[in-house]
């Protein structure tokens, strides 16, 4: 499989850790308005080829890799163009909504500044 998008988690909003008790996390690339980074996980870019990827591709958070389910249809533009996406923990075959991308796999107990952020594809 290629790195189609990496990036380094670089910062935690004061409230985004919530979501990984409820099975999801919100990321956003560096930039994000205040009032929304409160709520993400802050990453910052270093390799983004384009967004190609689908069900059947690979999302990993430091060395725990996720099979990726269902792909909304805009969270390959939102993760190439604003870093952006929503990822639920769930299996899904369908996508919840138009900017989520689902995974099988348990949600991680934590997500750390320094920790990679990586989606390889076929």
């Amino acid at each position: 499989m290629k790195t189609v998008y990496e990036s380094t988690f670089v910062a935690v909003g004061s409230s985004a850790r919530e979501s990984l008790d409820d099975n999801f996390i919100i990321t956003f690339g560096e930039g994000a308005p205040q009032d929304v980074a409160d709520y993400c996980f802050i990453h910052r870019t270093e390799v983004n080829d384009g967004g190609a990827f689908n069900a059947g591709s690979v999302l990993a958070i430091g060395e725990k890799e996720y099979l990726v389910t269902a792909v909304g249809s805009v969270a390959r533009e939102n993760l190439r163009d604003l870093g952006h996406i929503t990822v639920r923990f769930d299996g899904a075959e369908q996508a919840e909504f138009p900017g989520t991308v689902h995974v099988a796999g348990s949600t991680p107990a934590s997500i750390e500044p320094g920790q990679k952020f990586r989606m390889l594809s076929e």
